[in-house]
């Protein structure tokens, strides 16, 4: 596998050797299948946190920038 993140496709598409007295392949697809499904969420609510952080930052900047400029005219 290679460096990175993880992402869900590659969790639910992983295959493993089967042994003689291995796992029960369908019990790992189904967990892996549940794993996917909860990287799927969580990379998801990321990438909106992520947006909401720069949304609060150009509000931020943008309020700075017209306190200063507030204080330039007194």
């Amino acid at each position: 596998m290679s460096a990175g993140p993880l992402r869900p496709w590659q969790v639910r598409d992983r295959c493993f050797n089967v042994r003689r007295h291995g796992l029960d392949p369908v019990e790992i697809r189904d967990f892996l299948h549940r794993v996917a499904d909860e990287l799927t969420v969580a990379q998801t609510a990321l990438v909106a946190v992520q947006e909401e952080n720069v949304r609060i930052k150009n509000a931020l900047r943008a309020w700075q920038s017209a306190q200063s400029a507030n204080r330039h005219y007194r």
